[in-house]
């Protein structure tokens, strides 16, 4: 059985600013600028499940634009060199390091799945018996970029999405 989730809010947004400060904008100028808007719209999304001590997704979505300066800014590369298979290779990364440290705040015997990346909007996904728990939600640039936890329903089978 899932145990209670120990990742708040503020914790998710830690782990995202240090990812934005690492990787997408080491310079610090482009932050990640939140507006708390749960549901912003997306074209792209990637995920990780995790299963064990805790179950349920970590989701990365955004806009294509954004998940194109994602990967450029993450392969060292010009928006127009991204390949389709560079979006998708950094997208799954970035769901990868993010659900990565997720599981290190979990109790032990928490499991992290291979990302799984589609092209297509987060509303696409369907997570069968979870709620969303908390999540990052915010513009980058003037395109929408989420980070959201969803966590399994366990035995309740009511209101899946």
């Amino acid at each position: 059985m899932s145990v209670e989730v120990e990742v708040n809010e503020n914790d998710l947004a830690e782990m995202v600013e240090q990812v934005w400060e690492s990787y997408l904008d080491p310079e610090g100028v482009s932050p990640l600028m939140q507006t708390y808007d749960e549901n912003q719209a997306s074209e792209v999304h990637s995920s990780v499940s995790i299963t064990g001590s805790w179950t349920g997704h970590v989701v990365y979505a955004s806009s294509q634009q954004a998940a194109r300066r994602a990967a450029a800014a993450f392969l060292a590369m010009a928006p127009d060199e991204v390949s389709e298979e560079d979006l998708s290779d950094v997208l799954g990364e970035l769901a990868n390091i993010i659900g990565g440290n997720v599981k290190a705040m979990l109790p032990p015997g928490a499991l992290l799945s291979l990302p799984q990346v589609v092209l297509a909007p987060e509303t696409t996904a369907r997570y069968p018996n979870t709620q969303r728990i908390t999540g990052v939600y915010g513009m980058w640039d003037g395109e929408p970029v989420s980070i959201s936890m969803w966590q399994s329903r366990g035995d309740n089978k009511e209101g899946a999405e």
